[in-house]
């Protein structure tokens, strides 16, 4: 199995020209922990994480060193310090040189990625520009698949169902399924997430069991939890 077959493909993103608030608010919006960065030919150029968010002057958390700290600290790195907690610029913020594999790239191998850089999620990138990103949690879905690490042979049309399915759920106004909650494994589709009610659990099950190639559904999703929904 490889990248395309586990990326989400509707990545959040923003432009390095933003302000650090928008960028705050996109993760807060969506409850996402990273947003890619991406110039106006959606390219990658960096990321924006929680971390680079922690210490800013806004809220007083800026980085705050004992004097004798300071004597030690190059006056160049006390200056991108200062930058970064006061910039209102998500240029100045960002972490560049993001690492990025492209749709063939193995799970196992994104999988190492991740681990190796202690890093959350991956962009995905077709002839250098965005197209999708695989996070741990795609990953864990995979796990959960019990994919063998050996392509199975049937990748293509596993993808041809997915992208079918995925197809279809856009043209359903109740079906709100985010595309990292679809997958496929040889024929058969799984479904992950919460959901908000029986019937729309239900649509999405035979909705999902209609789509040409599918063998079989695994639902895996579970009810939100009552304080949730109060």
């Amino acid at each position: 199995m490889r990248a395309m077959d586990v990326m989400t493909t509707e990545v959040i993103t923003i432009n390095e020209d933003a302000t650090v608030q928008a960028a705050a608010k996109l993760l807060v919006e969506h409850g996402i922990s990273a947003v890619p960065v991406v110039d106006n030919e959606n390219r990658v150029i960096g990321m924006v994480s929680e971390g680079d968010l922690l210490h800013r002057a806004e809220t007083g958390t800026e980085r705050r060193r004992s004097w004798w700290l300071d004597m030690v600290t190059s006056t160049d790195q006390l200056a991108a310090e200062y930058i970064r907690s006061h910039s209102g610029r998500v240029r100045d913020v960002m972490t560049p040189g993001v690492i990025s594999v492209t749709e063939q790239t193995a799970i196992a191998e994104i999988a190492i990625l991740l681990e190796t850089h202690r890093i959350k999620r991956v962009p995905v990138l077709r002839d250098g520009k965005l197209v999708g990103i695989v996070s741990r949690a795609n990953l864990v879905q995979a796990l959960a698949m019990k994919i063998n690490e050996l392509p199975s042979g049937t990748e293509a049309d596993d993808r041809v169902i997915r992208d079918k399915l995925l197809a279809e759920l856009k043209t359903q106004k109740w079906a709100e399924v985010s595309p990292a909650n679809v997958t496929a494994k040889d024929g058969v589709v799984h479904l992950w997430s919460s959901y908000l009610s029986e019937r729309e659990r239900h649509a999405l099950v035979l909705l999902a069991q209609s789509t040409p190639g599918v063998r079989r559904v695994e639902d895996h999703h579970r009810p939100v939890p009552t304080y949730m929904v109060r």
